[in-house]
């Protein structure tokens, strides 16, 4: 796929990144296959803005946000970042180099249980990228009183462990944290999956205040595309390491153009009693990222499938003005949207 078009405004630009696993067998572990985890990505997000991220469990998003922060290394590929006064491709940078370039990006993790470290209290977890940066010292507890009370928690318990909180203000001090440096980039991997729905609403209440307040730009990885459409600016929508479109919030949930995505779309719940439930059922299993089938990755399970979509992969292409799909009928199909009720493919669709 061609390198999307920077405007001036792309904070991130990923290009073609690619991660495999290799399949190793024997005392010799000899490599006989690979795990095509990411598998030739291509994505941009503008400045201020909020990107969603999309998929089943499984489809490479938390991979594709680690490679973007290079937690773990990208096969191929680029992640380039455009600050104010240069490009960097993150992929390229030595460890000093990514020290460096790490204060402009933070990662907000899925588990709030997990990645609190339990032998600190609030003060040094919200404190430490603040040390490691060698902030002062006599500036770091008035920095941590104010994003604490940024994020809605009383700074009288910044000596607390985080044993003493619940789940919802252990991910506030995990926000907390990563903010601590006025990040660019803000990656938030799966923030509100491990909460109660109640405690879902306030922290996404907050990422909304935060992102007009601070203005971050964020990346939001999620399985909930009913968690989506709130925060996002775009989306995009994977399937087995792929990305099978992305295009504006609006656009993508009333005017899906591929055929994944408008059975992601018929699994949200619709909270009027009585709606009819026109709810897509895929037949088959996911594809295997193992062993990939010939031509589009969706085909075995699409009902809108030709010939063609069994021998030749799709290009990932824009097809209206920021609108971008990798289906090869996507300018003929006209599949139902968030709102649509009827039922125009008997093929899929099961009354339940």
């Amino acid at each position: 796929m061609e390198k999307f078009v920077n405007t001036g405004e792309v904070l991130l630009e990923v290009n073609n990144i690619k991660k495999y696993y290799p399949i190793e067998r024997g005392f010799f572990k000899k490599k006989v296959g690979e795990v095509k985890a990411v598998n030739d990505v291509s994505l941009y997000i503008n400045k201020n803005e909020a990107l969603g991220l999309v998929g089943e469990s499984g489809c490479g998003k938390t991979t594709l946000g680690r490679c973007i922060m290079r937690a773990i290394e990208p096969t191929e590929g680029e992640v380039v970042l455009h600050l104010d006064d240069k490009s960097v491709d993150i992929t390229k940078l030595d460890k000093q180099g990514l020290r460096e370039i790490r204060r402009n990006m933070a990662i907000i993790f899925q588990n709030p249980y997990s990645s609190l470290n339990p032998r600190k209290t609030m003060l040094d977890i919200v404190s430490e990228p603040l040390i490691l940066n060698g902030h002062p010292k006599d500036e770091i507890v008035d920095r941590v009183k104010e994003l604490v009370s940024l994020v809605g928690l009383e700074t009288r318990f910044l000596n607390r462990y985080p044993h003493a909180f619940s789940g919802g203000q252990r991910q506030r001090i995990g926000i907390a944290r990563s903010l601590a440096l006025n990040p660019k980039l803000v990656i938030a991997d799966e923030a509100v999956s491990a909460l109660d729905v109640s405690i879902q609403a306030q922290i996404l209440n907050l990422l909304q205040d935060l992102k007009e307040t601070m203005q971050p730009t964020f990346l939001f990885i999620a399985h909930d595309l009913s968690v989506i459409e709130h925060v996002s600016d775009r989306v995009g929508v994977m399937y087995v390491g792929s990305m099978v479109e992305l295009a504006p919030t609006d656009e993508i949930y009333n005017k899906p153009k591929h055929p994944y995505t408008e059975a992601l779309l018929s699994a949200i719940p619709r909270p009027e009693p009585g709606a009819a439930k026109n709810r897509i059922l895929l037949p088959g299993e996911v594809a295997n990222s193992a062993d990939l089938p010939d031509g589009c990755n969706f085909h075995p399970r699409c009902a809108y499938c030709i010939e063609q979509c069994k021998v030749e992969v799709p290009e990932f292409k824009e097809i209206s003005f920021g609108h971008y799909v990798a289906c090869h009928r996507a300018e003929e199909l006209n599949l139902r949207g968030i709102n649509d009720t009827a039922d125009e493919s008997p093929i899929y669709k099961i009354n339940i």
